[in-house]
């Protein structure tokens, strides 16, 4: 797909961002259990001097629609549920979509147990995406209204507990000592992810 090379910034693969959500094994629980994603292309105005969340565009291949990159986030309840890629909301068509590492190994490894009902597990994801993306997702909220804090909160207890949950498994009888050394591990960590996550997506211009 063309695009105005002067007005936007192409964002692929080899963005910092984008190779952190490949190369994070924490990542994959994200992207198999709860379907979040993220486009193997993205568009950003280089021209508009507001936050980077709200000048991203994730263009469709098919039909070539320019949507707002918001399209599938929280607010509009459909940044998750997104197994097979991005919905066109536009065409119906699947925007391709960035793999995490270690899911792919973790697909690659477990496809003989599930791969002969692929075409009818996708058949019947595409069946309810239209009503996911009716006009109720076109209200976007603005980067200053986001919970950062409520989102690092959610993405540190999900590690907790799975992470957590490994180790009782493989050492049930340090049960006290994993929970508090995760606690403390995820705790900081979900911090540290809602003030990175604040800071990149408020970025303007060109210091994005």
């Amino acid at each position: 797909m063309e695009y105005d090379k002067s007005k936007y910034k192409l964002k692929n693969w080899k963005s910092p961002t984008n190779l952190h959500w490949i190369l994070n094994p924490g990542l994959a629980f994200n992207e198999i259990v709860l379907g979040q994603r993220i486009p193997k292309r993205m568009l950003i105005d280089k021209k508009s001097n507001k936050p980077l969340m709200e000048r991203s565009y994730v263009p469709c291949p098919h039909c070539e629609t320019m949507h707002d990159g918001r399209t599938w986030s929280p607010q509009n309840g459909t940044a998750f549920k997104n197994w097979f890629g991005y919905y066109c909301p536009e065409c119906g068509g699947i925007i391709p979509c960035l793999y995490n590492g270690l899911s792919y190994l973790l697909i690659l490894l477990t496809y003989p147990l599930w791969g002969w009902a692929k075409d009818n597990l996708k058949n019947r994801w595409l069946a309810y995406q239209a009503d996911r993306f009716d006009d109720s997702a076109t209200l976007f909220v603005n980067h200053k209204d986001v919970s950062w804090a409520k989102i690092g909160a959610q993405w540190g207890a999900v590690m907790f507990l799975m992470f957590c949950s490994i180790g009782i498994a493989l050492n049930p009888s340090n049960y006290l000592y994993i929970a508090a050394v995760n606690l403390m591990v995820w705790g900081i960590a979900g911090l540290s992810f809602a003030l990175g996550s604040k800071y990149w997506m408020g970025l303007k211009g060109e210091n994005s």
